[in-house]
């Protein structure tokens, strides 16, 4: 574990207890409530709403567990939350620490470019998939008592794509941050990667014949076919995870490329 790797854990470990707390505390006032929903008039409620509506909000299975927890976390508070975590590190990582002026003086002290990018990957993942196995054994504690009825392999299979789509977010954001530099400007890519990806999503769940939309969207890669019902396999989100490969490896050549700016 080199230097710069620990320094970041070691420094963000507030934010990440922060984040994994929002997650637990989500789960755990959305979860318990399923049981509730089910016996009452959920589906006369759904009924009502427009398809269009209840298509694009992904409520279209809200009454099975596996719908439920789909629909309520990993495709919508558990994708932001997470994802927010994911831009957030990855803006600070290298735009941030070059406004600061961190960045200059730890590649004066030796670290090269290409190895700064790739510990601020390294901690950049392994501070995302923390957050997802919070949410993950979060749910599968939560499975029982809600009788949400899920199985531990497609509860895997989703908790693996909603860290492909955090991270597919996060890498856009290191990569703005090596090759333009500043926190704000890195962030607000990230940002708008997300946001994008998920309109995309929305506007192909209410357009018929547009798959080609939803094959543009990075959140269809994760969740066009809810994981959780066996939709979405592991070997399906493979176009993120070439990203999240892929993209340090661009940023390190772009960091490479051009002068500092402190």
């Amino acid at each position: 574990m080199t230097a710069v790797l620990r320094r970041e854990l070691r420094g963000s470990w507030r934010a990440t207890l922060l984040w994994s707390l929002a997650i637990v505390g989500i789960l755990a006032l959305y979860l318990p409530l399923y049981d509730d929903l089910v016996t009452g008039d959920m589906q006369s409620l759904l009924d009502s709403l427009p398809p269009q509506l209840v298509q694009t909000l992904g409520y279209d299975d809200l009454t099975s567990g596996a719908g439920y927890v789909q629909a309520t976390f990993y495709g919508l508070m558990g994708f932001f939350l997470i994802t927010a975590a994911s831009v957030s590190w990855a803006a600070t990582a290298i735009g941030g620490h070059e406004q600061s002026g961190r960045l200059e003086l730890d590649l004066a002290h030796g670290i090269g470019r290409g190895g700064y990018v790739l510990a601020q990957t390294e901690a950049l993942i392994i501070r995302v998939l923390f957050l997802v196995l919070v949410g993950t054994v979060s749910v599968l504690a939560f499975n029982g008592p809600a009788d949400l009825g899920l199985e531990l392999g497609p509860v895997l299979v989703a908790s693996c794509a909603l860290a492909g789509l955090a991270l597919f977010c996060g890498v856009w954001t290191l990569l703005a941050g090596a090759a333009i530099g500043g926190r704000a400007l890195s962030a607000g890519v990230g940002a708008l990667v997300a946001v994008v990806s998920y309109a995309l999503n929305a506007v192909a769940a209410q357009t018929p014949d547009a798959d080609w939309i939803a094959n543009a969207s990075p959140y269809s890669w994760a969740f066009a076919d809810s994981p959780l019902q066996g939709g979405v396999t592991l070997a399906d989100q493979w176009p993120l995870w070439l990203f999240v490969v892929a993209f340090p490896v661009i940023a390190m050549l772009a960091l490479r490329g051009r002068d500092l700016r402190g």
